[in-house]
């Protein structure tokens, strides 16, 4: 436990994510009160905040259930990787089985909290417990008729909770995502430390998320945060912007898999370089990601490829039709070629997931194709935070990565992905089809690299069965390249934004 300057000790939950959100756990020996509407993951909270207490600082605990009975939380807790029979029979978990009828109702004095907080004393005195989680109140509370007894009562209960000097975890129904805190308007009144999780629904999308109200004698982090409860694992935060900033920054270049677009780099891509590739559908997104990965394994780097748009049968064939034997590179074991349409998961399981890949391949470059794909199944905030979680975890770990999106029309108007992540990545590279003379041809441009000079000049590039190529710089466009584009001329310094810097362009 760590204090904070006005000495009130802080217990980490141990929950992924969470301590650092609340920067350093909840307040020891006092209440928290977690509310949240059906489905937010009030249980499993509740439950994970034992579990961990378990496995990572040797905290016993008792879980106080009003609804569930105890077989049922033994079975839907082992989907999450939490074996409570065993910490059962280890005399490190508890529980106290104070579930009502669903048609009792109660009024003053008709249900004996005394009587339960004799039985929750008893159990945490008989295996110890350091913590306590009692979920829900809402099934005792909706059966009082009077509102102010409520109060009343369940001031009583957390006064008793610390007497008993145990970290105490409560759970609590709301109706609305972002109406009263509780159902009944008066649990966050009388809890030092108020806690809220999420489940909303926006353009047919969901996305859990939470968000702490107060913490009484601390700080904390303020705002939502997205989450995912991943199968065997639990609840895991995305404290997106909290990722620390590294204070230096490399100095290696490495090749981006072509000489030409290395030149037009200034000489290669720096070690810690978020690149973004953004172009229409069949331009050539996919082969620069392939060849980037490429050129790490021939460096005797480990690299990832992730596709979220074509199977992995499909990428190894696509790559072997330009000269790039995939398939070779991962039975020599310098990479890893991962596929995952987005419909099979939320934004922030993806996320985990590729974390996950991550953590256990530890790759030195990185290639996402498509992040366009992840707009089915996730809002514009997921979206970003997705983006930002991930180049800020990129960054940090000097990992070498290279991003693709699709723009929605075939001359490249500008996508959701696309405008995201303009200000989120070192560098931009445009790709697009170009009309002259009647014909359609394929135009390449490095938008920005920053800490860099490189050629702003739009190239022209072909596709043949060894690569791409890039060619000479086109001397007049005439056609349609995307808004901004289309107005730059051979050499010109390149596009300004709204503001007039080139720092935010887009595309």
């Amino acid at each position: 436990m760590s204090p904070f300057a006005d000495g009130v000790p802080r217990l980490p939950t141990g929950i992924t994510g969470f301590d650092r959100v609340s920067m350093g756990g909840l307040p020891a020996n006092r209440p928290t009160l977690v509310a949240g509407s059906t489905g937010s993951g009030k249980t499993v909270f509740a439950a994970e905040f034992l579990a961990q207490g378990i496995r990572q600082f040797g905290h016993s605990g008792v879980f106080v259930t009003f609804e569930e009975s105890p077989d049922d939380l033994r079975d839907n807790l082992a989907s999450l990787g939490f074996d409570v029979a065993t910490w059962e029979s280890e005399g490190k978990w508890a529980f106290v089985d104070a579930s009502l009828s669903l048609d009792e109702q109660v009024v003053a004095g008709a249900y004996e909290f005394n009587a339960l907080v004799a039985r929750v004393r008893h159990a945490a005195n008989s295996v110890g417990a350091v913590r306590i989680a009692l979920d829900s109140l809402a099934a005792v509370f909706s059966r009082f008729q009077d509102g102010g007894v409520v109060r009343l009562e369940l001031s009583r209960l957390i006064a008793a909770l610390k007497e008993l000097q145990i970290t105490a975890v409560l759970t609590t129904e709301r109706t609305y995502e972002y109406d009263a805190i509780a159902r009944f308007g008066v649990e966050e009144f009388v809890a030092d430390n108020v806690v809220i999780l999420r489940n909303v629904i926006e353009n047919e999308k969901r996305r859990r998320t939470v968000e702490i109200l107060k913490l009484r004698g601390g700080p904390h982090r303020s705002g939502e945060f997205s989450f995912a409860i991943v199968p065997g694992e639990g609840i895991q935060v995305i404290p997106l912007a909290l990722i620390s900033m590294r204070q230096q920054a490399s100095h290696e270049r490495v090749g981006l898999g072509n000489a030409d677009l290395d030149a037009m780099y200034g000489g290669g891509a720096y070690r810690d370089t978020v690149s973004f590739v953004s172009g229409p559908t069949g331009i050539g997104k996919t082969l620069l990601a392939a060849s980037f990965v490429a050129a790490g394994v021939a460096a005797g780097e480990r690299c990832l490829l992730q596709s979220f748009e074509e199977s992995r049968d499909q990428l190894l064939r696509n790559a072997s039709s330009w000269g790039i034997d995939l398939d070779a590179m991962e039975r020599a074991g310098l990479l890893r070629v991962a596929s995952a349409y987005p419909e099979v998961a939320s934004l922030e399981d993806h996320y985990v997931s590729l974390r996950q890949l991550m953590e256990e391949f530890r790759p030195q470059r990185i290639a996402i194709d498509n992040l366009s794909a992840l707009e089915r199944v996730g809002t514009q905030r997921g979206l970003r935070d997705f983006i930002v979680g991930l180049t800020s975890s990129l960054r940090e770990k000097e990992i070498a990565s290279l991003f693709t999106s699709s723009t929605t029309s075939l001359v490249g108007a500008q996508s959701v992905t696309e405008s995201h992540a303009s200000t989120l990545t070192d560098a931009i590279v445009l790709l697009r089809y170009v009309e002259m003379a009647g014909t359609v041809r394929r135009a390449i441009s490095v938008l920005k690299v920053r800490g860099s000079a490189h050629d702003t000049r739009i190239h022209e590039f072909t596709i043949d069965e060894q690569g791409l190529h890039i060619g000479e710089p086109f001397t007049g466009i005439s056609g349609i390249l995307t808004g901004s584009l289309s107005q730059w001329s051979a050499g010109a310094p390149g596009p300004p934004d709204a503001t007039g810097g080139e720092e935010d362009a887009a595309g």
